[in-house]
Formats: structure tokens, sequence, C-alpha cells
């Protein structure tokens, strides 16, 4: 509490107020992503990842099923702070006997409202356009098969209907989100007519109108991907279009760009013409290879960008990543508390100050406030963020994810 003290009082100098800025944090639910608990496996028993969807390592101890997977889920969100968001899959659906994906049913998923219910957490859902065999080929709402074109088109619309539910049971607004790994590996004859078939399914998944109080409908682009190295369907420039055309929201992942692009950059411009952006953070290394999300440099862009727009309500906050080559749990617990870490960060910026400087041409005393405040006590009102939503502020958490890895995890073979 001393150090927290001091610390309030430094940036208060600032004119910084750090109890404003942990009250915004402990408002920010992030969607975080139930795949990292199990490599994107699932509840299908459909074998290896396809869609250029690669998950690399092979570390010990990953969740088999339903009930692991939520055990896993319940140790992470014991060392992090805040209340939050689990996001799902459609191959997470949880059955006693098989059910095709364009044949889901809201009750497919209910032991999962029920989780989320005993804990205050929301849930966020996803249509699974990967890993099947009428996806074989790497096509799916733009396949020139109709047959093939209309399971996933019935599949999306199922999953819609799932959204509503998890938004209803919950009262916490569901976003699914729409991502493709439609495209071709060498240069195609023809860029226009997949598009064209990739808004006709759109526009009919989209047809049935659902509350948004209860839905939020995100497509999310890609550049390229293994196998379609060449062509993407659902690029940036489509679905930036769609959206806008179609009261649906863009969804930025900030792996899904060329290397030297940065998301940073695109949020207030597009807070500009959309009321929300929505985002799936994680950390591309050379390409979208979605390694942990670290306390680097774009991820503490992103959340300026959040902070200075004002648009904490405005900027959906989602996690997506998942490596299977060290502790899972850890991975999660990393990932989440760096993406708070970011936002705290922000929040404790004198953005008017700083804005002011840059309006008035003052760039000398711009650059010298900025780079001191990098050395501003941050860390001390991250730990009393921490303690009053009781978890641990530092490395110690750690500790107890060794406890259960040792205990729990261990004994999975």
């Amino acid at each position: 509490m001393e150090r927290y003290t001091y610390a309030k009082e430094a940036y208060a100098k600032s004119g910084v107020d750090t109890e404003a800025a942990i009250k915004a944090l402990s408002n920010v639910r992030i969607s975080i992503h139930c795949w990292q608990g199990d490599d994107v496996g699932g509840f299908e028993g459909s074998g290896d990842l396809s869609g250029g969807i690669a998950a690399t390592g092979n570390y010990p101890g990953k969740a088999r099923c339903p009930g692991e997977l939520m055990a896993d889920i319940d140790k992470m969100l014991s060392l992090v702070p805040g209340s939050h968001k689990i996001n799902l899959h459609a191959i997470y659906a949880i059955s006693d006997k098989p059910v095709e994906r364009d044949k889901l049913l809201p009750e497919h998923f209910s032991k999962w409202v029920e989780f989320a219910k005993e804990r205050g957490l929301g849930l966020d859902i996803n249509p699974t356009l990967f890993s099947h065999p009428l996806a074989a080929d790497g096509l799916t709402l733009s396949h020139p098969d109709e047959k093939i074109r209309r399971f996933w088109i019935d599949h999306c619309k199922a999953m819609r209907r799932v959204g509503e539910y998890f938004g209803r049971e919950l009262g916490i607004t569901c976003v699914n989100n729409i991502w493709i790994p439609d495209g071709y590996k060498d240069t195609p004859a023809d860029r226009l007519g997949p598009r064209q078939r990739l808004k006709d399914s759109l526009d009919e998944i989209l047809s049935e109108k659902i509350d948004r109080r209860y839905l939020i409908d995100t497509v999310e682009s890609k550049v390229f991907g293994i196998g379609v190295e060449s062509y993407t369907v659902g690029s940036h420039e489509f679905y930036l279009n769609y959206a806008a055309k179609n009261d649906c929201v863009c969804l930025l992942d900030n792996g899904h760009f060329h290397p030297t692009e940065v998301v940073s950059d695109k949020i207030p411009s597009m807070l500009l013409f959309s009321d929300k952006v929505a985002l799936h953070v994680t950390r591309g290394v050379r390409w979208d290879s979605d390694h942990v999300v670290i306390l680097d440099d774009e991820l503490k862009e992103i959340a300026k960008e959040i902070v200075r727009c004002n648009a904490l309500d405005r900027v959906i906050i989602g996690l997506d990543y998942f490596d299977a080559s060290i502790n899972r749990v850890g991975a999660w617990v990393t990932g989440v508390r760096n993406m708070q870490k970011a936002l705290l960060n922000a929040l404790l910026l004198p953005h008017g100050t700083l804005k002011a400087l840059q309006d008035s041409g003052n760039f000398s005393k711009l650059l010298a406030l900025s780079e001191e405040l990098k050395l501003y006590p941050f860390a001390d009102v991250w730990a009393e963020f921490c303690e009053r939503q009781g978890v641990p502020a530092g490395a110690e958490w750690f500790a107890e994810v060794e406890k259960y890895e040792k205990e729990v995890m261990s004994n999975r073979k």
C-alpha cells in the first residue's frame, strides 16, 4: 500500500488519477479463447487441424474433454484479475452423440452456459469452418459447389442462434465471429467470383435479424494462410466494405496482416466510421504464428489507441493464440495479464497533455515527457489492482501453475 501511495502521488503530478484507471480496467471484459487449452482440438474427435491452422509443440497435459478444459479455465481465471468472457468455437459443443455442424442447437452448449452463469462470465461464439471433410479443399462459404456452400451457410446460421441464446441467458452480449480459410495456393483465374459467392453467403447468413443486445456479428479478414498464399477470399478490403454496408463489425486480428502493418494505426481510422471495432490480439512472429501475447510495443500501442479514442466501450477485445510447446494454462495467464497490463499502462498516461503538446507543435517536450513516463511506477499500480482483485501481482502466480501441472495435468496420459 505504501508503494501504491507513492505511485498515486507521482501520477497525480502528471494529472493522472490512478483510482480512475483501476476502476476503468476493472470494467473491461476480455474475451478469452478456449482453444489455447487443447490446441484447437475441440470435442468432435475429428483429428488433425486443417484450413491453414497449426498448433506446434507437444507439451504434456492438454485438456481432452469438457471437464478437463473447464477445470483448466477455472485455474486460469483464478490467476487473472477481473471478470471476463470465454470465447468458444462450434467444435466445443457438448453432446452425448455426434452432431453435424449444420445441425447444432443451443442445447449442445447448455453446459457452457451453466459454467458461465456460475462464474459471472460472458460467452462468445465462432462457427468452425475448418478441420472438416467439407473444408478439405480449403473452400467453404465461397465454394463453387452449392451443396457444400449450403452446409456452411446453415452452420453459420446455427451458430448465430447459439450466440443469441448465450446473450439472452447470460445478459452479456455475445460476439459471433465468422472467419473462413478460403483461398488459393497459386494465382487464381477468377478473383471476383469467389468473393461474390462469399458476399451472397454472408447476406443469407445475416438475413435473420437478431437483437444486438444479445448478439453482435463480426467478420475477420486475413492476408494469407498456409496453402492459400496467393489469394484469400476474405481479405481486409472485402470485409471492411462488407461490414460498413451490412450493419456488422469488422474484426482485426493483428497476426492477419503484412508484418510491416500495425493494427494500432487502423483502430482510430475505423472508429471514425464504425460504432464498434473488434480485435483478436495475438503475436505473429514473421507470419500469423499465434504466439502468446507479450507486453511488446505493438500491444502497448493497440491499448493506447483504444484509450486515447475513449473507446473502451467500443472496441471488443478478444485474444487468439495457441501454443502447444509450453504449459497451456501458463500461456493463457501470461497473455490475459499482458493485455490488461497494456490497458493499464494506457490508462495511466496523460493523453490530454500529450495531445496538447502535439497540437502546439512542441515535439521536443512531447518526446521528452513520453520517454520519462516510461519509468513511472506502473508496476505498483498493477500490484494494487491485482491485490484488490485477489490475485497474485507478480511472478508468484506461476507457482500455482506448476502445482496444478504436477497434481492435475501430469496425470493426463
